[in-house]
């Protein structure tokens, strides 16, 4: 009787450990889930904005919509977010060391759709 008694836990202990493995292995999931979806899944970020922004910076320089004098004095990037009545948009500022105009702005919507860009940040 004693042997089915052990064998018994044994069994017991090997189903609480499979449970606990697929409980754990559940939670990790859900967590990995939720850590890239949800609501906040689609919000524009910085990272993107100033992604993008490089992107139509250097094609305004190429395309000599800039003077090339932006590639080498170029000295900061910003990036922020501002209420413009009931739209919010996404500005990427960038600043160079010399020359006129200092800085040329770019406009994101909400969405991390390109909405204008500009030199006086308006």
């Amino acid at each position: 009787m004693e042997g089915r008694r052990i064998i018994k836990q044994t069994e017991i202990r090997k189903i609480i450990t499979l449970i606990t493995v697929i409980s754990i292995g559940i939670a990790l999931t859900t967590v990995a889930a939720f850590g890239h979806g949800g609501k906040h899944a689609n919000a524009f970020t910085h990272l993107q904005a100033l992604q993008k922004a490089t992107q139509l910076y250097d094609k305004l320089i190429s395309n000599k919509k800039l003077d090339p004098s932006w590639e080498t004095t170029l000295k900061q990037v910003t990036v922020s977010n501002r209420q413009k009545g009931d739209k919010k948009e996404t500005v990427v500022e960038f600043h160079r060391s010399e020359g006129d105009p200092p800085a040329v702005y770019i406009f994101f919507n909400a969405a991390g759709k390109y909405t204008g860009s500009n030199f006086t940040g308006e």
